[in-house]
């Protein structure tokens, strides 16, 4: 019998680790420590909870907060109540927040009001209060740290309400649950800039991360670092997930930070420690790195950036990764498409994305749809389980993503050599990778052109030591308008999330145009690496 259909759901696969691993931590989060059995018993609270918060089958609930151990019971609960998970991106600003519960239809929102000394239920008040719209579906605001304002619920207060829901109810609403029911809601952004919404249900991500996990390796008793955010896939389901799917302890780390993550890795004897290269590096270059016990750290995944195959080499010879993997993957296919093996030389790891996971098809192709031969560049398409189950809301979108046969095209370029590994070489929708997070120049283009001295705008990503790639705008004011690029960025950082933020801006006459009117965007990234030397 497959995983999923033996497990059928994540909150059943939540409660059934209590079995499989009886004696392992699940959750250490600074001073508090659960053990599976333990996390079971929270699954069951938090779905009382969720249940008698008014979260039916098929309700949206969001989560925008930190990483922590109240997300994972947040999400669990909502999960077994039959909800359907809305991740948050924490680095959102009010206006970008309030479109995606919008959207989505949200009707609970879990968040905080102390990290990186942000009111997020403050903050998207003010919003809303700018723009003069409402979210009518949303119901109820939890605050996972601390006090709570105005009509908004504590954590505590929320999880009181279990008390009116019986723990019969709450199994009975966890058994009803089928693999075929939606289980998340991941809102990616692509060419239009607009935010969609990818579904995945409760048996794509088993099957999915069972997958995953048995690719790179994760095991019983392993102890892994989570500092990539959770509402990325990366740190959900190839994160804290993975981890329950395994029983691995769950160790979330809120912020990056090298020496509070060599700090956790030495008291915590953390053994799983995956991240985008730029933390990598960071932890190579670490001026007391050598002052530290990293002698338990033995398998990491990255990818999301260019790769050198320098700092795979130095992974293996200077730290004790047996195992150091790279894949590709996009929200559409449930996070994963394509992985490298625990065996594969520095070279393939670094500059391949691997090979399709198993029973799921991968191909490069024409403008016609035709595969290409080996070696030869063109779109890379896949089809299998792993496909979303659509654009939430958004037929059109979905059907101009997944073709009539059922493949879907990713809108990146790529070749594949003689044993089916793909590398990805160039990115047809244009977006670029900033220490691991996707930022989209549509989308950013459309923020600052509510900028009122901006009438055009291109965005670019351009290279970066550090940070694998960084923005650049170029802008045209509008006429009569005196508009410097400090007043640009200044402006942007307050209206998105900074990763977003272009880190260059170019004040110009004109954008360079081609016969069609379109914006010659490899001129300006050409015209931007010569001015950065990136």
């Amino acid at each position: 019998m497959r995983f999923d259909e033996q497990y059928v759901s994540i909150p059943r696969l939540a409660l059934a680790a209590a079995d499989r691993f009886p004696d392992l931590e699940a959750i250490v989060d600074g001073d508090l420590r659960i053990t599976y059995p333990e996390l079971a018993d929270e699954v069951v609270r938090s779905t009382r909870a969720a249940i008698a918060a008014g979260i039916t089958k098929g309700d949206r609930a969001a989560i925008w907060a930190p990483n922590c151990a109240e997300w994972v019971i947040a999400a669990l609960g909502v999960l077994g109540a039959g909800g359907v998970l809305v991740t948050l991106n924490t680095r959102f600003k009010g206006g970008e927040a309030a479109y995606v519960l919008r959207k989505s239809g949200a009707k609970v929102l879990y968040t905080v009001n102390g990290f990186l000394d942000t009111d997020y239920a403050a903050m998207l008040r003010d919003a809303l209060a700018e723009t003069g719209e409402d979210l009518p579906d949303l119901a109820r605001v939890v605050v996972l740290d601390g006090a709570a304002g105005g009509d908004d619920h504590t954590w505590e207060g929320y999880l009181a309400g279990a008390e009116a829901v019986g723990e019969d109810d709450a199994r009975a609403r966890i058994d009803s649950i089928t693999g075929d029911d939606l289980a998340d809601i991941m809102f990616t952004s692509g060419t239009t800039g607009r935010p969609k919404g990818a579904m995945s249900t409760h048996a794509q991500n088993l099957r999915v991360y069972e997958a995953w996990s048995e690719v790179v390796g994760l095991r019983e008793g392993d102890r892994y670092l989570i500092v990539n955010p959770f509402f990325h896939g990366f740190g959900y389901k190839a994160g804290w997930f993975s981890s329950i799917m395994r029983g691995a302890t769950i160790v979330p780390m809120p912020v990056f930070d090298v020496s509070a993550v060599l700090d956790k890795v030495q008291a915590e004897r953390i053994t799983v420690l995956p991240g985008p290269p730029t933390l990598l590096s960071g932890i190579l270059e670490f001026p007391d790195r050598d002052g530290y016990d990293l002698s338990t750290l033995r398998l990491t995944v990255t990818g999301a950036a260019v790769v050198p195959v320098e700092l795979i080499r130095r992974l293996r010879s200077e730290m004790s990764f047996e195992t150091i993997i790279t894949g590709y993957g996009l929200t559409e296919t449930t996070g994963t498409v394509s992985m490298c093996r625990f065996d594969d030389d520095p070279e393939t790891i670094a500059m391949f994305s691997g090979r399709a996971i198993p029973d799921t098809e991968l191909r490069i192709v024409d403008e016609a749809g035709n595969e290409v031969p080996r070696g030869e560049p063109g779109e890379v398409v896949t089809r299998g389980y792993h496909l979303m189950k659509g654009y939430f809301g958004d037929a059109e979108e979905t059907a101009s993503t997944i073709d009539a046969d059922g493949w879907l095209h990713t809108g990146d370029i790529g070749i594949m050599d003689e044993r089916g590994y793909i590398r990805i070489t160039d990115r047809l929708k244009d977006m670029y990778i900033v220490g691991g997070f996707n930022a989209y120049p549509a989308e950013i283009e459309g923020i600052l052109l509510e900028h009122e001295k901006i009438a055009q705008v291109a965005v670019v990503g351009i290279p970066d030591a550090r940070m694998g790639e960084v923005g650049m705008a170029f802008v045209v004011p509008r006429s009569g308008a005196t508009l410097s690029e400090d007043d640009v960025a200044g402006w942007a950082r307050g209206h998105m999330a900074n990763y977003k933020v272009p880190r260059f801006v170019e004040i110009c006459d004109e954008l360079p145009v081609n016969a069609n009117g379109k914006v010659v965007k490899y001129e300006l990234r050409e015209r931007g690496i010569a001015r950065t030397g990136g």
